[in-house]
């Protein structure tokens, strides 16, 4: 098995995640329909949805080399001065969930930016209907090109007015790795928030160290937001990433909540744990007042 195929364990982790049973979810045409990603299974139909009152929300390019990265953003309406939160996704694209929860970040006054960092490939990865066909696509990507393409998606959003001194970072899945990746990279970086992000890869010469391994190089404190049940992510893994950053003097913390499954926060998913989710967005949200992101 060549790596652009492997199983990540965030893959495992919504793989392996119990059945779900059909009612109480929208069939495959609503869910297209309504913006959800075919590749995660079934969507639910009671999802968590975020209006654009009182925001500016809609569609971006953002300059990156010669090409131009699609995004999505959210900001509060008239605010030039907001904070900038990005949003990494899952692999599943730039869907609505992903749009939901940047708006769900723009009111609380922050210019939130989802960047479509897969968007070279030419696939719109909302599309494909099965995992095992979006891993030629995701794990192509090199973690040098990621951090330049978040880069430029701090530069945008300073040059629309939002303030890159407050900067925080959120991201969910494999977005949750990457906010790892990124707080080991920018300096600019005040805090991050990772929903269940892988810890430790597979070999791969794009990914040339892993979160565990880049432990004491981390410039930012991060939340670390996991579930007991994640059977792509063990809790002993957490655990020795926990060590890892004490002994580098990191700050970061770690809550795993007991029987969640890996995906607890994502509400259009039978892996959604409301008590969970609802807990975990929480402490996020505390954790960037903490460190100067949101007022």
């Amino acid at each position: 098995m060549s790596f652009e195929t492997t199983m990540t364990s965030d893959v495992v982790g919504l793989t392996k995640s119990a059945a779900v049973s059909r009612r109480g979810f929208m069939s495959a045409t609503a869910a297209v329909a309504a913006g959800y990603t075919l590749a995660a299974g079934p969507v639910r139909a009671e999802v968590v949805t975020t209006d654009t009152k009182g925001l500016e929300a809609g569609d971006a390019k953002i300059k990156v080399g010669s090409e131009e990265m699609p995004a999505y953003f959210a900001r509060p309406a008239g605010n030039t001065k907001a904070p900038v939160i990005i949003v990494a996704m899952e692999i599943f694209g730039l869907h609505e969930y992903i749009k939901d929860v940047t708006r769900r970040l723009a009111k609380l006054g922050v210019l939130a930016v989802a960047p479509d960092y897969y968007f070279r490939k030419g696939v719109d990865l909302t599309k494909i209907a099965d995992v095992k066909d979006l891993l030629p696509v995701v794990n192509a990507k090199s973690d040098a090109e990621l951090l330049s393409d978040l880069d430029a998606t701090v530069a945008w959003a300073g040059s629309q007015g939002g303030d890159a001194t407050r900067l925080g970072i959120i991201g969910f899945c494999r977005g949750g790795r990457t906010v790892w990746e990124y707080a080991a990279h920018s300096g600019a970086l005040k805090a991050g928030a990772a929903f269940y992000g892988t810890l430790v890869d597979p070999a791969n010469p794009l990914w040339p160290k892993s979160p565990m391994q880049l432990a004491p190089e981390m410039k930012a404190p991060v939340l670390g937001l996991y579930g007991a049940a994640d059977t792509g992510i063990p809790v002993a893994q957490v655990e020795q990433m926990k060590a890892a950053l004490e002994q580098n003097k990191k700050t970061a913390e770690f809550k795993i909540y007991p029987d969640a499954p890996h995906g607890f926060h994502a509400d259009y998913r039978g892996s959604y744990r409301k008590d969970a989710a609802e807990d975990a967005w929480k402490r996020a949200e505390a954790w960037f007042k903490k460190y100067g992101v949101l007022s």
